[in-house]
């Protein structure tokens, strides 16, 4: 089925961006991955070429256009390439962490930091996750004590995207801890704080190439001038985020569906055994109708979910429904496409073994799907 949600320019930008991958990426994602981390001056390129900060206004150094679609070309063309990982540190940077910038700053925080998050200079992470809390955020125990014109933080995050890279930390603290989501503040901790250190870059069965870090704080003394919002709303700022976290997330598990269908689609082609192509046979089109079906749909429901992010009408229900109902598929396809290729899709080398390795982690982050399941059920009164 045709779809209808890009526009001229959102296919321009597509070709340029995929030239982009092809010319600074894919040629050392492998040695990327080794390393386990994406070097910083490729955000610095891909912000000078106009792939970070869309959303950011003109007069910060961005593109001054905030239309998701530019967004869900980067997860699709990130993808189909299989440098996923590189693809969800430029994700979290442009979907998930930007938002809070462009909305809750003022006019003197969007002056220091926008204009480095639109050039690459300036990366950035969110810090929500702590050890033994994860869907509870409630919970935490991050403390922000105020001390005159300071907070002083306390506390440790785990399974931080980009947090070795990362320059600014949007963190959640509890500026109350003798309430729940009441007590929680945002604040925006610095590359060199004092007392603000990183543990390991932790090795993961997947996404090799991004850093996801454990953050420790240890009275780490940061401005007032620091938080973003008001005090004590931090988790609705969360909250009000997360749809478009959840649909970025989703977005990119399609993605990753619709690839690992086409390489294996191709695979079959060219693979014989007793004398036939192994798409030939009925088991495979059958099991490869079914995928190009349930990823079809999903795509459908997915554009619907954009235009309405774009418009200010995607709710959370919608959100939750897209991220499980996309990364469940995601998880259903690339099985799939492994059984397909035999014993070259357990190979690392083929992209379709990566990308089953990346998929595991997308049905936990951003919200299981269990706790996605939750937000649909008690929306229908139950």
């Amino acid at each position: 089925m045709r779809r209808h949600l890009f526009e001229d320019e959102h296919d321009a930008f597509r070709e340029s961006f995929r030239r982009f991958l092809e010319k600074e990426v894919a040629p050392h994602y492998a040695q990327w991955e080794r390393d386990g981390i994406v070097p910083r001056e490729v955000f610095l390129a891909a912000g000078s070429n106009g792939f970070l900060g869309m959303a950011v206004p003109e007069e910060y150094g961005g593109g001054g256009v905030d239309d998701f679609r530019f967004n869900v070309v980067i997860a699709e063309e990130t993808t189909r390439l299989g440098v996923t990982a590189f693809g969800l540190g430029v994700g979290l940077h442009n979907d998930i962490v930007l938002p809070y910038f462009l909305h809750l700053a003022d006019a003197k925080q969007k002056a220091r930091w926008l204009p480095g998050i639109a050039s690459g200079d300036l990366i950035t992470a969110v810090a929500m996750t702590e050890p033994g809390i994860g869907s509870d955020l409630a919970s935490m125990r991050t403390t922000a004590a105020r001390d005159g014109d300071v907070y002083v933080v306390d506390g440790s995050k785990t399974f931080i995207t980009n947090g070795i890279n990362a320059d600014l930390v949007v963190t959640a603290v509890k500026t109350d801890p003798a309430l729940r989501h009441k007590g929680i503040s945002l604040v925006v901790l610095e590359r060199g704080m004092p007392g603000f250190d990183r543990g390991r870059n932790l090795e993961k069965i997947g996404q090799h190439a991004q850093d996801t870090a454990e953050l420790f704080f240890s009275g780490v003394r940061v401005p007032v001038a620091n938080r973003l919002g008001e005090e004590g709303q931090g988790f609705t700022y969360l909250v009000t985020n997360l749809p478009q976290e959840r649909l970025s997330i989703a977005v990119g598990a399609a993605a990753a569906a619709r690839a690992g269908f086409e390489w294996s689609l191709d695979y079959v082609k060219e693979r014989t055994a007793f004398g036939q192509p192994i798409g030939s046979f009925q088991a495979s089109r059958f099991r490869l109708a079914e995928m190009k079906t349930e990823i079809d749909i999903a795509e459908q429901y997915l554009d619907a979910c954009v235009r309405a992010l774009d418009a200010g009408e995607l709710s959370a229900e919608d959100a939750a429904e897209a991220k499980w109902w996309c990364t469940e598929l995601q998880g259903r396809v690339l099985d799939a496409a492994v059984q397909l290729h035999g014993g070259y899709g357990y190979m690392s080398e083929y992209p379709v073994a990566r990308a089953y390795a990346d998929a595991r982690v997308t049905r936990i982050y951003g919200g299981t799907t269990e706790i996605m399941k939750e937000i649909v059920g008690r929306s229908l009164g139950l």
